[in-house]
């Protein structure tokens, strides 16, 4: 089955509402890019953050049935959100195996001299390396992104053996499952989402580690020896004083999921119940380490 793609360009304002104007038009899906400059400008949000970012003009693309009257899409969409009908251009798009495709991008990932990243349908590299097998589905953390990278190093330095280990927005469950190869004697893993859950039970399931997954809202009442969380800087700042009671005294702490610019607010929020190590940083993104405080005021 063919496609086709029509894109024009729309305002910041009306972002939102023509992209929910042309999936409610019967649009199969909508992206949204940077129409401004030649390399796209990089733009982060996150819930719970003051404000929003959009460019000031961006090119809006959506993928429809190869016999979709588009014009009457476009007009549709535009009538609807009372902005006049733009000039749009339209291609074909050939159906192929996204599936395949999907997958080639996810190749074996070397994180140490000792440790890889490793989709379920690949051969590991190196079958003598501490191998986590991963099949990540809708659930970040397959160890390609920077934040995912510097956790998983942090833990490989921090596990000697025998420790046990919290995953604060555990995602697939790579950082969890990881802690469990590399030695640790208890993971344990939360997210919000249930899919996420599913997906870490399941890759735990496949790396034969005994990892365990809650939903956040079941209370996660015993300590760890280490606790690991790679969400974003908001919900780390919100979630300060928790993740200080769920650290055990000595204990070590990662923070990730930060922009450089985001890491003296987010190390501000935990400075009364930790000592900071110096942070790490890749591609812009920041890793904060601390050890738990023991004096009485910290608690």
């Amino acid at each position: 089955m063919a496609w086709l793609s029509v894109s024009f360009e729309v305002a910041a304002a009306d972002v939102e509402a023509v992209t929910d104007a042309l999936l409610e038009a019967g649009a199969a899906s909508v992206d949204v890019a940077d129409a401004g400059s030649r390399a796209e400008e990089a733009l982060f949000a996150e819930p719970g953050a003051e404000g929003s970012r959009s460019w000031r003009r961006s090119l809006v693309s959506a993928l429809c049935g190869g016999g979709a009257d588009v014009a009457t899409l476009v007009g549709r969409a535009c009538a609807h959100t009372g902005i006049p009908l733009p000039p749009y251009a339209v291609r074909q798009v050939d159906e192929r195996d996204w599936v395949r495709e999907s997958r080639d991008q996810f190749a074996p990932i070397r994180i140490s001299s000792r440790l890889w990243i490793v989709a379920s349908w690949h051969a590991a590299p190196d079958p003598g390396a501490v191998n986590v097998t991963l099949d990540p589905g809708i659930a970040f953390g397959t160890g390609g992104h920077p934040t995912t990278r510097l956790c998983l190093r942090w833990l490989e330095r921090v596990i000697r053996g025998g420790e046990s280990v919290l995953d604060y927005g555990c995602g697939s469950g790579v950082l969890a499952i990881a802690a469990m190869k590399l030695g640790a004697a208890r993971a344990d893993g939360v997210d919000i989402d249930e899919q996420a859950l599913l997906a870490a039970r399941r890759n735990a399931m496949h790396n034969q580690v005994q990892a365990t997954f809650h939903s956040a809202a079941d209370a996660v009442r015993r300590p760890a020896r280490v606790v690991v969380a790679n969400i974003l800087a908001h919900p780390l700042i919100v979630l300060a004083p928790l993740l200080a009671r769920l650290t055990a005294l000595r204990g070590r702490l990662a923070l990730a999921g930060l922009l450089a610019g985001q890491a003296g607010e987010v190390r501000a929020a935990y400075e009364q119940w930790f000592d900071f190590d110096a942070p790490e940083e890749e591609e812009g993104w920041v890793l904060l380490s601390g050890t738990r405080k023991t004096d009485s005021n910290s608690r």
